[in-house]
C-alpha cells in the first residue's frame, strides 16, 4: 500500500526538506523510495531521520510541486527531524536499511514514535483530485500531454463540484505549472 504524504528530512544546514512522497508501507516498516537525485534521498543517507506528516490541506502537495515550500514545521518528539506544523498526524522514522539502485533506491524505515495531532475529517473529491494532480504534475517529463490532459479534465470534475478555496487554490497553482510546462516546451 502506498500513502501519499508530506515527507519531511532535514537539510545539512537543519532547514527543513519537504517533499510530497508516496511511502510504500510494508509491514511494520515504511519504505521511501525517491528518485535519483533527490534531496530527500540525500538527507535521509546523511541523518538517518524523516517524519511522514499527514495532512487534509492538499496546498502543502501542490505547493512543494510548484516552487512553495516554506511551510511551517515544529520539532518532532524524538527524531532530529521537523514535522508539519499543520499536520493531523505524523510518523517519525529511521532509516533501518538501504536497498541500492542506481535510478530509485529502496530506503527502508522504522517508525520509532507516532502522534495524532487534530482528527481526520475526511477528504472530499476535490482534495483527492488535488494529490492526483500534484502526482500527474510531477510526471509532466515523463508522461504523453493526451495523458495529461485527459486526466486533467476529468479530475476539474471533482474540483469543480466540490472544493473550497484550499482545494481551488491548490488547483490553480497545478493548471498554472501545466500550463507554464507546455508553454516553455513549445517555444
Amino acid at each position: 500500500m502506498i500513502r501519499e504524504s508530506i515527507v519531511i528530512t532535514a537539510n545539512a544546514d537543519g532547514s527543513p526538506h519537504i517533499a510530497p512522497i508516496g511511502v510504500i508501507v510494508e509491514g511494520d516498516d515504511f519504505v521511501i523510495a525517491p528518485f535519483r537525485p533527490s534531496s530527500t534521498l540525500e538527507n535521509l543517507e546523511a541523518r538517518r531521520v524523516a517524519t511522514v506528516n499527514y495532512t487534509d490541506d492538499v496546498r502543502v502537495f501542490a505547493g512543494c510541486l510548484t516552487g512553495r515550500r516554506d511551510w511551517p514545521t515544529v520539532p518532532a518528539s524524538r527524531i532530529a527531524a521537523p514535522r508539519l506544523a499543520g499536520a493531523l498526524a505524523h510518523d517519525e522514522l529511521e532509516l533501518a536499511a538501504t536497498e541500492p539502485d542506481p535510478q530509485r533506491p529502496r530506503l527502508r524505515c522504522r517508525v520509532v514514535h507516532r502522534e495524532s495531532h487534530a482528527p481526520f475529517l475526511g477528504f472530499n473529491r476535490a482534495q483527492a483530485a488535488v494529490v492526483e494532480a500534484a502526482i500527474l504534475t510531477s510526471r509532466l517529463h515523463l508522461l504523453p500531454r493526451a495523458k495529461i490532459d485527459a486526466e486533467m479534465a476529468y479530475l476539474a470534475i471533482a474540483v469543480g463540484k466540490t472544493a473550497g478555496p484550499r482545494e481551488q487554490e491548490a488547483w490553480g497553482w497545478l493548471t498554472g505549472k501545466i500550463a507554464a510546462f507546455y508553454t516553455e516546451k513549445a517555444s
